[in-house]
């Protein structure tokens, strides 16, 4: 069943100030990309023409428009195998313009968090990701609930008060 939720471009580029994504699992559905470096395979950063994808032309474009891109990733350590692969590919991220920073669960404690990972776009707009048990997306919820905007926006901002900045963050 075709989804009518406006696509992550669509929101992206509807984007006046800022988005930011918080991250709360330790991982998600595997993609050939990670059973690749699990392998051993290794990116050559060097050569961007071979990392460089879609995504990122989005996030670099956006940034350059002005609109500020935060991610935070809430994780449990010692980190999963999953998360140790994020890190690395992180540089991506990275290069395109995003801002990102890590925090450790056990830092967590006393934040009130949602349930589910999320995008908010302009302190306005939530994409909530529902995710399955082994990480595969289900679906995505668009809302403008004001007491979810609420909930995510305060998570997100105490997260990255306290989170470590990527440069910083060794797993």
């Amino acid at each position: 069943m075709p989804s009518s939720a406006p696509s992550f471009a669509e929101l992206l580029g509807g984007c006046e100030r800022s988005a930011v994504h918080l991250e709360l699992r330790d991982s998600y559905a595997a993609t050939d990309r990670f059973e690749a470096w699990k392998r051993g395979q290794r990116i050559n950063w060097e050569d961007r023409e071979s990392w460089w994808h879609p995504y990122d032309q989005l996030i670099a474009d956006t940034v350059a428009s002005g609109v500020v891109i935060r991610r935070a990733r809430v994780v449990s350590e010692p980190v999963s195998e999953y998360v140790r692969w994020e890190h690395y590919v992180t540089h991506a991220n990275v290069t395109a313009g995003e801002q990102v920073r890590w925090l450790p669960r056990r830092l967590a404690t006393n934040i009130p968090l949602p349930g589910n990972d999320f995008w908010l776009f302009d302190d306005a707009l939530l994409r909530v990701h529902h995710f399955s048990g082994d990480g595969a997306v289900v679906e995505d919820e668009i809302t403008a609930d004001p007491e979810a905007v609420k909930l995510c926006s305060a998570a997100f901002e105490t997260v990255w008060e306290r989170a470590i900045p990527h440069n910083r963050y060794n797993v």
